[in-house]
């Protein structure tokens, strides 16, 4: 054993008692690190798990990307997943009830790496990112009272009705999948892509859970939470350990510019689903995870994905959420991990060599370039941008307020009946303890939405307000 200076630990110093503490080099080594060794947890996304593995492409696309990682059918292409709980912190329950998952895949290709920041359902809540941080506080603490607020969370959402399109789905099956080996994923983001020609199209990414897409009950979800709030981690990890089937097939709904123009809905809006019969998933490959993680903290806390991570072929999303979220999370990375948080292995794009000018900056910063030129352009030989004569420029486009309404109703029809009582029920409970005025709003929208909706979530807080009534009455001390 030996300090992290590398000099060896005598036995006798592991013992402070009667002797000097500020000698001891052990002692002072062990504390002073002990007292630093925790980073910023992510404000989103603090619980999560993951694992190693690839891709393999099981089908041609090279008519719609030049992505060197999609260029033949066979290729290997290996990859980093962190699937997470979206709210709350690091020590909150994997199966909490009605909660947005993340589904982040980074692939490791020999062009740098390319990071897709998924979900479990295929839209968003929002469509403008300014909304981002409020959305997150309405849905986090009570700046006073420091607990989760029905308040607070209502009425957000019916100031921003969007969101329903996302939230009537995990208030469904969607919100307590059975682990995340069941769960599917989502890019949410319509992509556009580009093949060697600079023709461009457009997609959405889509992961289909080999094992089929599963959901936890409601009592199920809660006796996991109180049993074993680690269970989802727990599942991923003995899976992989013991070489289970941990698989996804990976796909995409593929538009040529003139579907994608001339559609009854916008495709860019990520608040919209984009209809399967209307745009299929076409099979691109199989997403494995084989491998397990050494050190938890040094492999998945540390590791750090960005919209930003792109590859040629793939230019990104013309959408404002996607153009904040390259802000957001690179500003998000580099504040928990630093401006070299590229440079921390698990996040190194080690297929290939990365050749910049960036120096300097908070450790760890490798070689620093060594004696290569630190400025651009220069007369010594240093790394040169490349030109593509073909490349097509991201599109823009002109963006609306969101309109959902037609989608959410027609989620909420195809449930089932046990869905759909279920929806009911988590609407009921956690909209019940809001104040009185955000119940008429909510009924009110989701009456528009779809009456049957609305008249159900009125008779469901309806018995809920006389329980309560009942309960205070009850509790109340004799005269």
């Amino acid at each position: 054993m030996t300090t992290s200076n590398g000099a060896p630990v005598e036995y006798s110093d592991i013992s402070t008692l009667n002797e000097r503490l500020i000698y001891n080099n052990y002692f002072m080594d062990s504390l002073t690190h002990f007292d630093r060794e925790r980073i910023p947890e992510r404000v989103v996304h603090a619980k999560g798990a993951g694992a190693f593995g690839y891709l393999v492409v099981t089908n041609d696309v090279t008519n719609y990307t030049k992505a060197d990682f999609l260029s033949e059918v066979g290729k290997k292409t290996p990859v980093a997943v962190r699937f997470s709980l979206a709210g709350g912190e690091r020590g909150s329950s994997d199966s909490t009830a009605s909660g947005l998952r993340g589904f982040a895949v980074k692939f490791y290709t020999k062009e740098g790496n390319f990071d897709i920041l998924g979900l479990n359902t295929p839209v968003f809540a929002i469509k403008d990112p300014v909304l981002f941080p409020d959305l997150i506080r309405a849905l986090g603490r009570n700046p006073a009272t420091n607990v989760p607020d029905s308040t607070t969370t209502w009425d957000f959402f019916t100031r921003y009705p969007e969101t329903l399109n996302m939230f009537i789905r995990l208030f469904g099956n969607d919100g307590t999948p059975r682990g995340y080996r069941y769960m599917p994923g989502y890019g949410i983001h319509t992509y556009q892509i580009q093949n060697k020609y600079g023709d461009i199209y457009f997609v959405r990414y889509h992961f289909t859970p080999e094992h089929g897409k599963d959901s936890l009950t409601t009592d199920e979800a809660s006796e996991l939470g109180a049993s074993d709030p680690d269970s989802f981690t727990r599942d991923l990890y003995e899976a992989v350990a013991c070489g289970k089937r941990v698989s996804w097939k990976f796909g995409v709904q593929h538009l040529t510019p003139d579907q994608a123009f001339n559609s009854k809905i916008d495709v860019f809006d990520p608040t919209l689903e984009l209809p399967f019969a209307e745009f299929p998933i076409t099979p691109v490959g199989k997403l494995v995870l084989n491998k397990n993680p050494v050190n938890y903290f040094a492999e998945i806390e540390q590791l750090a994905f960005c919209p930003c991570n792109l590859v040629p072929g793939i230019d990104g999303a013309p959408d404002k959420l996607f153009e904040g979220r390259l802000f957001s999370y690179r500003d998000t990375q580099h504040y928990r991990l630093g401006v070299n948080s590229k440079k921390i292995k698990v996040n190194c794009p080690f297929e290939t060599l990365a050749r910049t000018y960036n120096r300097d900056g908070v450790a760890p910063v490798g070689d620093n370039g060594k004696n290569s030129p630190n400025y651009y352009e220069n007369s010594f030989n240093g790394p040169v941008a490349y030109n593509d004569v073909n490349r097509s420029k991201l599109i823009k486009i002109k963006e609306g307020r969101a309109n959902n309404f037609e989608q959410t109703a027609k989620v909420y029809l195809d449930m089932d009946d046990d869905e759909k009582s279920r929806v009911i029920s988590n609407i009921v409970n956690g909209l019940g303890p809001a104040i009185d005025s955000l119940h008429d709003k909510a009924v009110n929208i989701f009456t528009d939405i779809e009456p049957d909706l609305g008249n159900r979530i009125r008779k469901g807080l309806e018995e809920f307000n006389r329980q309560s009534v009942c309960t205070m009455t009850l509790d109340k001390p004799p005269r």
